[in-house]
């Protein structure tokens, strides 16, 4: 009974060691990321170079749908932007990564996502 006691805290020592040898503490998202959760970007804005693209991160399995334009209180309002890029309802979800760009002109654009009131990003370009 000892025997497979020890076996089994063998066994089990192991498998904790291979997860956190296969975890890092370090993030390893792509630049210039903007994390979203279930309703809302986790950031409001970010500030890129120009030519530069931006990664959207789906960290919960909520589906978003993402698009040019801005939240007015209850009502969307869609507006491309001129020199932004055309972004016309992308559909994100699942723990995933979307890029969106390259930003080619300098400015202030907006995106929303068209299902979640409220949840816009103001994407500034240098």
């Amino acid at each position: 009974m000892f025997r497979a006691f020890i076996s089994m805290l063998s066994l089990c020592s192991i498998m904790l060691l291979s997860m956190v040898a296969c975890s890092s503490g370090a993030s390893s998202d792509a630049p210039n990321s903007v994390h979203m959760s279930d309703t809302s970007f986790t950031q409001s804005s970010i500030t890129i170079k120009k030519g530069e693209s931006i990664n959207l991160v789906a960290d919960t399995y909520t589906p978003h749908i993402i698009a040019n334009g801005t939240w007015d209180g209850e009502t969307a309002k869609p507006a491309i932007e001129a020199g932004v890029p055309q972004v016309d309802k992308i559909q994100t979800s699942g723990n995933s990564t979307t890029a969106i760009g390259p930003f080619t002109t300098a400015g202030t654009f907006h995106l929303y996502c068209t299902v979640h009131k409220g949840m816009q990003l103001e994407v500034i370009v240098q």
